[in-house]
């Protein structure tokens, strides 16, 4: 059978044991994925570079957050704030059960003897410099929860992005204790911790 017909097949099948809303959102939400999405963050949310964020399984909360944030501006981005400008709130609902629906991946970890460091960190903090553990909040496998990110298996380099942006107030839409907590990691800390992170599941 041919792979793209099993595939559609499969997709209607799905479709036919969905209640008719539930049904319009994933048709809306593959719509739009398909015509804006795709391009960076992969259609299934598995986004192949390392500068574009992971949504395969992010909580669906934080990913309406977001696309909310960056059409009011309140999170800047020259590339996303036109991506979203002609979305609406089910938009973002649909968007983000879509992403949140997607069966995350175990990727490989680049560094491991740096990941080890990273789980130190990422579970216990570092009490002799006041570094927080980032478990208490995103919980001990990474998982986050409606409000807050997803980190687990998310691409190092992206982790490692935000983390700057936190410090240097670049990103402010997001709670602000995030500000102190990326002010106190060193570049070894943030490096690890963004290993550790890449590697979960």
């Amino acid at each position: 059978m041919n792979r793209s017909f099993a595939t559609q097949a499969l997709q209607l099948l799905v479709l036919a044991t969905l209640p008719l809303a539930a049904q319009a959102d994933k048709v809306r939400a593959e719509e739009i994925v398909q015509g804006k999405c795709f391009i960076c963050h992969g259609a299934d949310g598995e986004s192949s570079s390392p500068a574009f964020p992971r949504l395969a399984g992010q909580n669906a909360g934080y990913v309406v957050r977001q696309l909310s944030d960056y059409k009011t501006g309140k999170r800047k981005s020259t590339t996303m704030q036109p991506m979203v400008d002609d979305l609406s709130p089910a938009d973002f609902k649909s968007l983000g059960e879509f992403f949140a629906g997607k069966p995350t991946m175990v990727h490989a970890v680049e560094d491991p003897e740096l990941a080890q460091v990273g789980r130190f960190i990422y579970q216990r903090g570092n009490p002799y410099t006041g570094v927080a553990s980032c478990a208490t909040c995103h919980g001990s496998d990474g998982h986050g929860t409606e409000t807050l990110p997803r980190l687990a298996g998310q691409h190092a380099q992206y982790t490692e992005n935000q983390l700057k942006s936190f410090n240097k107030r670049e990103r402010t839409n997001d709670n602000a204790v995030m500000h102190g907590i990326a002010s106190k990691l060193s570049e070894l800390e943030l490096k690890s911790v963004a290993a550790y992170l890449s590697g979960l599941k």
